[in-house]
């Protein structure tokens, strides 16, 4: 499980661009196979987490679809947002995993126990699972802190009901999908983060790169970086994108 989850991160990339395309995103499997697979395209937690639990319970791992919250980089004190993000609960021998390869920059490189409160690693960051109401609450180290990433809800899921979650995602003008572009991937090397025109390299030594790019910048590292090979109808997406990170 740690090491499929390893290779799903480095092979396919976080990104959301048909949501800024104004696009239906279909998370059925026949298009989600068709689009992750077959055209080597990303996508957003829907369609990752959707894909890999289909992966893991073909393999035989017991496999739940959970929801959550997503606090990450949430102003201090801050409501928590309505439940949008999927997940996964993998038990393997009678212990509870959280695995999540839909999460974007900041998603866990490896699975992480749900029944352990100490830290745990995992690949090249540090997480914690803590008990929060009838849930629990992962949390990630950054600069000496531990900030919150999701909090998530204990209850299974059916796939249907990531419908509703991810019409209010791709379409809502809160989401924000709708309003930036965010590319990342992971892989053992380095963690790889666009947002708008702002390329950011991680290397698992701790070592950041940071690059402002503009619209044939973005193009650019799309298809170097992240595998993908941008579309003519993308010029207009990654045109803002540029036009954001400049102002």
């Amino acid at each position: 499980m740690h090491a499929l989850q390893a290779h799903h991160l480095a092979a396919i990339p976080f990104e959301a661009i048909d949501v800024l395309l104004g696009r239906h995103v279909d998370i059925s499997p026949a298009a989600v196979d068709a689009k992750l697979i077959a055209r080597g395209r990303g996508g957003y937690c829907y369609e990752q987490n959707g894909l890999f639990k289909r992966v893991l319970t073909a393999i035989g791992f017991e496999v739940d679809a959970l929801v959550a919250s997503v606090r990450w980089q949430a102003p201090a004190g801050a409501p928590p947002p309505p439940r949008t993000h999927m997940a996964l609960r993998v038990t393997v021998d009678g212990a509870p995993w959280l695995v999540d390869v839909g999460f974007g920059s900041a998603v866990p490189a490896a699975p992480l126990r749900l029944d352990r409160r100490d830290p745990q690693s995992a690949g090249d960051g540090r997480y914690r699972v803590t008990p929060l109401g009838a849930g629990f609450l992962v949390r990630t180290e950054a600069d000496g802190q531990w900030l919150p990433l999701y909090d998530v809800s204990p209850e299974p899921l059916l796939d249907s009901h990531y419908e509703l979650f991810n019409w209010f995602t791709s379409t809502h003008p809160s989401s924000h999908f709708r309003r930036q572009l965010i590319v990342t991937k992971a892989t053992p090397e380095a963690r790889f983060a666009l947002l708008d025109s702002k390329l950011t390299i991680r290397a698992r030594t701790g070592e950041a790169e940071r690059r402002r790019l503009d619209a044939d910048g973005i193009a650019h590292v799309l298809e170097s970086v992240f595998g993908l090979t941008p579309a003519p109808d993308w010029r207009p997406v990654l045109a803002a994108a540029a036009e954001r990170g400049a102002s």
